[in-house]
């Protein structure tokens, strides 16, 4: 059977760069973009789902024959905290409808994001191991829970091969911020480029862990295409790129905009970020999958600045 992915959520910050990736790894014919409304810069196969509607996913899944989903689709931390019971109507319903499309129509595999915010304060929040507490307080967090136990009752009742990984922070340049606690470490470096002073709403000695978009991709990739024999976690793997301060960051931007200024005002972000580990044990997705990350702070830093220097016109 020929390999057809779909990805649902494919507009969003990993969408997009997943799509382009795996396009060029298997081919544009071969993989079909979807997302609640089409992008302008779509370019290849796209499908407008609403993946709230099962009977849609079903529809584009027999018209390509898909043998892979990538399910994406979510409402972010911070912006979850606004509106509780549409988030989790819209995390878990869209997640609970891709599972069973799965099951009906015998997908090979199934790819789900969790996230670093499944964890909370009776987690440990240095080298947070794989398996532990899991207590989250913002309503994201509870559903990437439920998410996880529900790839794990998938597979262990019906066989389906889901695989999963809790993303730390992403930092990237293909896409602005959108709605996470870890996100000024994407909006920073847009203020850096653009010479504008830039308002933290974290405080300056705030470790979170963070991975730069390339290497989360990357792992998205390559725990889908382990043998399935590797994957020993049906619920969630950790990993991580690099944990860092919104302070550190501002230092290594000066690197480069020794003028740089950044102010920092505390919200309501600053309390999520608190219940978050500090650093993740990554150990068992690299002894499993061999996950490896590439970039430190100096490389994302260098390849921020240079991406969004050409995306804004500038002179590198």
């Amino acid at each position: 059977m020929d390999t057809a992915i779909l990805v649902i959520g494919a507009n969003g910050q990993v969408g997009k760069v997943l799509t382009k990736a795996l396009q060029d790894k298997y081919g544009k014919e071969r993989i079909i973009a979807s997302d609640i409304r089409k992008s302008e810069d779509t370019n290849g196969i796209f499908e407008v789902i609403d993946a709230t509607d099962i009977d849609r996913i079903k529809e584009v899944v027999v018209q390509y024959k898909v043998t892979q989903i990538y399910h994406l689709a979510a409402i972010l931390s911070a912006k979850g905290e606004e509106n509780p019971l549409g988030t989790w109507n819209i995390n878990v319903k869209t997640w609970l409808n891709v599972l069973e499309v799965a099951r009906i129509y015998n997908i090979e595999k199934v790819f789900y994001p969790s996230s670093i915010a499944v964890f909370g304060n009776s987690a440990p929040r240095n080298n947070t191991p794989n398996n532990t507490y899991l207590d989250p307080t913002t309503v994201y967090g509870i559903s990437k829970v439920d998410g996880e136990n529900w790839a794990q009752y998938y597979h262990t009742k019906y066989g389906l091969d889901v695989r999963s990984i809790r993303y730390p922070g992403i930092i990237g340049y293909q896409s602005l911020p959108g709605g996470g606690t870890t996100d000024y470490a994407v909006d920073i470096y847009h203020k850096a480029v653009l010479n504008e002073r830039f308002t933290c709403f974290l405080r300056e000695d705030t470790v979170l862990p963070m991975i730069f978009i390339d290497d989360a991709v990357r792992a998205t990739i390559e725990i889908m295409e382990a043998p399935v024999e590797n994957i020993k976690m049906r619920t969630s793997y950790n990993i991580e790129g690099i944990s860092f301060s919104p302070k550190e960051i501002a230092s290594e931007i000066r690197e480069l905009y020794p003028d740089f200024k950044i102010d920092y005002k505390p919200d309501f972000r600053q309390d999520i970020a608190e219940e978050w580990p500090k650093s993740i044990d990554d150990s068992e997705a690299k002894m499993d999958w061999g996950w490896q990350p590439k970039y430190d702070l100096y490389s994302i830093t260098e390849t921020m600045i240079r991406e969004l220097k050409a995306q804004y016109e500038m002179t590198i």
